[in-house]
């Protein structure tokens, strides 16, 4: 045996598995009603290049996305190195998400935190249902990236850096 172990019902030792692998943070945020609306999602990764295509999975419990999956544009930013306590407002269960984050809205109506890495113009492509979770299927119709800006990582449970090699 290799060690391998069985997966316990209690799913710790999973969310610890998951934490092994860094992953970077997005907000995905739309206007409603003249009001930013987002929330922080680590679970985000590119999938397709034709069409444009990117995924993000959704938390059934969230009470975010029932309000966002409908909008016309969403916003997804990349968040860069120093948008810790963004991230953190972003995840808020209650209160104003958006206090002391620097956002700006495009007339489509999708929410752009600025100094992010990447700002991903979207509308809901796909959703796909996927355990406790759903897989959004978002399609790009505009972006801005700037390379040159690194990203926040999440690692461990914990904001991390990169370091050139």
């Amino acid at each position: 045996m290799i060690g391998i172990e069985p997966v316990p019902a209690d799913g710790a030792q999973l969310r610890q598995a998951f934490g092994c692998f860094p992953s970077g943070v997005t907000a995905v945020c739309a206007l409603i009603d003249g009001v930013p609306v987002g929330m922080a999602a680590s679970s985000f990764t590119s999938v397709s290049v034709t069409p444009p295509l990117v995924s993000v999975c959704v938390q059934d419990t969230s009470t975010t996305w029932p309000k966002l999956r409908d909008r016309t544009r969403l916003g997804v930013s990349v968040l860069a190195e120093g948008h810790d306590a963004v991230c953190l407002s972003l995840s808020r269960k209650t209160g104003d998400r958006f206090a002391g984050v620097d956002w700006v809205a495009a007339p489509d109506g999708g929410v752009f935190v600025h100094g992010s890495s990447v700002w991903l113009d979207c509308s809901l492509h796909a959703e796909l249902p996927a355990g406790d979770h759903a897989i959004a299927l978002l399609e790009i119709h505009g972006l801005r990236a700037e390379p040159d800006t690194p990203p926040l990582v999440f690692h461990g449970s914990r904001f991390r850096r990169l370091a050139a090699v």
